[in-house]
């Protein structure tokens, strides 16, 4: 069967005022994927087919192979669905989310699950506001592919000069958006968890407690700010079930009638939250904020940085999700442990993530290096960046990433430059090393010298005291680095609702290509962030490769050499400090030139 149900006409009694529900925002936000394979021009009709398929299979969870034949895929689009799914799933507790890395595929997704998750893959995503003078800021992204058309509407470059805040999508919009999706699809999933009965009319579908928990992947209620543990405890179709007894199944019609109520009450209260201010000026907390949400459910936002450098801490950071949002020409340390991490629409940036244990998005940003501890990243749209990438799954490649490749930095021998020659200190000095070496008293984040014209990826490449105790809190193995086993998809993302250019049809995602060891160098982070909070970890907990060892090796080595020949200088004292003194000033013009003497005096003043 499959007609969806329709709302039942008799009375439910409805949960108290203070009980709101909400979309979930993990499996819009970290859970589509842009497959065509998995977008269905009748949801309905193709997943009420492929759930009786896998039925009639006796088959309650689904592994890679029953699914790559059920949906006609290869084993690797089968297992990024598993995981996609596994990363985003409502269930803690669930055998998917709980099971090591090569048991994912033994242990299998459970099949209502899954259909939902297949379901989601038809949403659209909610748009930014278009900019005012349109035509003024479009000469900012370089027109150099034929999908440029519609990306550069989201490029960051644009955003700056048109107030990201102004005109992207609020968490307000989006829930609402998010609501309005599930109000108009909610009969279709509803029918895809009923089971049928003998009877008539609105009786023929009946649902039953453990297929209503499903829900939980969509939707949950939350009153006075509290979470709830399972969904039926919030409904009180169930609310009144005996404990020692199985719940009686309730007809889907009148799940879907008391659903849909909720669901417009809840828009009328996201609506009355959500005051328009498209035309009004924009704040002055639109540049360099950090806003914690109310409530656990939404995201901290840290966005608005220029010209800056930013610490935040894991007791900083009360919500377990973060959002780095319109950064420019900043360095930010996030050292803290999460479970999903979004950054999108930064430019000329160094950021660096502690511990992620679900998901990380990184999106339409430009010349943005990027150092991520995490299980699963996700690489969309952006442009001439570096990644730094510490992951237990394959990184997923998607959009038009321009030139994407490994790093093959030829600007590394500026990229580090003295500041390997530097040790800890407490404040931003310069003092001058035995031989006559001037260099900085301190371990800095290095300049944005961007000499190349493609982005890259690299394997992690620094650390933080408490990174293995935060690695460990989030289920992250150090043992397993995939960072150069990317997943490429296509280029065309078909979740985002601006039209594509008529005539352009989708293509793979450009692949990347490895890091030349010889390049390969740490990333030292300011010891003295972390304040009085101090950890275990002594380097770099992720594994690396033998060339990129002994590239390390060869650089100790090299630096050793350099030091001792300055050392050793058969120069009179006179000229030993005519080169102290030239090498201070270089360095000072690098310092101004790099912009790294802005980090210094950031970071003294925190």
């Amino acid at each position: 069967m499959t007609d969806p149900i329709g709302p039942s006409t008799s009375t439910i009694p409805n949960p108290s005022p203070t009980t709101l529900l909400h979309p979930r925002r993990e499996p819009f936000e970290h859970g589509l994927l842009p497959m065509q394979k998995l977008i269905f021009t009748d949801p309905l009709q193709a997943l009420t087919s492929l759930k009786q398929k896998l039925v009639s299979s006796s088959i309650q969870r689904v592994d890679s192979a029953a699914l790559a034949d059920a949906l006609q895929i290869s084993l690797d689009h089968a297992r990024l669905v598993l995981d996609t799914l596994a990363s985003v799933l409502h269930s803690e507790s669930d055998p998917l989310v709980t099971s090591r890395f090569d048991d994912v595929d033994s242990v299998g997704a459970d099949l209502l699950d899954l259909i939902l998750f297949l379901y989601i893959q038809s949403y659209k995503r909610l748009l930014p506001r278009l900019h005012k003078d349109a035509a003024a800021v479009a000469d900012v992204w370089p027109s150099t592919s034929a999908f440029d058309g519609y990306l550069s509407a989201l490029s960051p470059l644009q955003l700056v000069r048109c107030n990201t805040r102004r005109f992207l999508p609020s968490q307000v919009d989006e829930e609402a958006h998010q609501l309005s999706y599930l109000q108009k699809h909610l009969a279709n999933i509803l029918s895809l968890l009923s089971e049928p009965v003998e009877g008539e009319g609105e009786e023929s579908l009946v649902i039953s407690m453990e297929g209503f928990e499903h829900l939980g992947f969509l939707i949950q209620f939350e009153d006075k700010g509290s979470d709830g543990d399972f969904l039926s405890q919030a409904a009180p179709i169930f609310a009144n079930s005996d404990p020692d007894m199985p719940a009686v199944p309730v007809p889907a019609s009148q799940v879907l009638g008391w659903l849909l109520q909720n669901i417009a009450s809840s828009l009328e209260h996201v609506t009355e939250k959500n005051p328009a201010k498209e035309n009004g000026p924009p704040s002055g907390s639109d540049q360099d904020v950090v806003k914690a949400s109310p409530s656990v459910r939404s995201p901290c936002f840290i966005e608005g940085v220029s010209k800056s450098s930013y610490v935040k801490q894991a007791s900083d950071l009360k919500n377990s999700s973060l959002k780095v949002i319109n950064c420019h020409d900043s360095v930010i340390y996030i050292l803290a442990p999460l479970r999903y991490a979004t950054i999108y629409g930064c430019s000329d940036a160094t950021i660096v993530l502690g511990a992620v244990g679900k998901a990380v998005r990184v999106e339409h940003c430009e010349r943005v290096h990027v150092i991520i501890a995490a299980k699963r990243v996700c690489i969309a749209n952006c442009r001439e960046c570096v990644f730094f990438l510490g992951v237990n799954h394959r990184p997923l490649i998607v959009g038009d990433n321009h030139k994407l490749q490994n790093w093959l930095s030829h600007s590394l021998c500026h990229y580090w430059g003295p500041l390997v020659l530097s040790t800890s200190a407490k404040s931003a000095k310069l003092s001058t090393l035995t031989g006559g070496w001037c260099c900085l008293a301190l371990k800095c984040a290095p300049p944005f010298l961007f000499s190349f014209d493609f982005s890259m990826v690299a394997p992690y490449n620094t650390y933080y005291s408490r990174l293995e105790e935060h690695m460990t809190e989030v289920g992250i193995e150090a043992t397993i680095n995939r960072w150069d086993d990317t997943l490429e998809l296509g280029m065309i993302d078909p979740h985002n609702s601006l039209s594509h250019p008529a005539g352009v049809s989708d293509a793979q995602a450009e692949s990347a290509t490895r890091l030349d060891p010889d390049h390969f160098t740490k990333f030292l982070i300011p010891n003295w962030l972390e304040g009085e909070s101090t950890g275990s970890t002594k380097d770099n907990p992720f594994p690396l490769t033998d060339p990129c060892l002994t590239s390390q090796q060869k650089n100790q080595n090299n630096l050793g050499e350099i030091k001792q020949i300055l050392r050793e200088a058969p120069l009179e004292e006179n000229l030993k400090r005519e080169l102290s003194c030239a090498l201070h000033v270089y360095f000072r013009d690098w310092l101004y030139a790099s912009g790294n003497i802005r980090q210094l005096y950031c970071l003294q003043s925190d």
